[in-house]
């Protein structure tokens, strides 16, 4: 499962941070999110993958459209948690803003998914 949980990190990263569009969004989430799966994050804590997805799409509303999310080092995997450390800012150039994505995997996808921003 190391292997498994590091790639659906890196595409929770891309196809769910980094969508702006909810119903493409929205399938990537069904893809690698358990139905009752968790999201915490800053000011937010809520259940269900439409509820993740409403979630992010205030986030990524937040933001200027040219921000983009980029994996600062390589994904770890302890047993069934995982940890993401990105950056974010405006594509290709240098991140305004870091922090780290703590996942816990059940069954084969993320049950629940903790943000942390430094």
């Amino acid at each position: 499962m190391t292997n498994e949980a590091a790639i659906m990190m890196e595409y929770n990263l891309n196809e769910v941070w980094n969508e702006r569009d909810p119903g493409v969004r929205l399938k990537a989430i069904e893809k690698i999110y358990s139905t009752e799966a968790n999201l915490y994050h800053v000011g937010d804590q809520v259940t269900g993958l439409d509820a993740i997805n409403n979630s992010v799409t205030g986030t990524l509303k937040q933001l200027p459209p040219d921000f983009v999310f980029t994996k600062l080092k390589p994904v770890i995997i302890n047993n069934s948690i995982g940890r993401l450390i990105w950056g974010a800012g405006p594509k290709g150039q240098q991140p305004v803003a870091t922090g780290m994505d703590i996942a816990h995997f059940e069954n084969g996808k993320i049950k629940s998914l903790y943000v942390f921003l430094d």
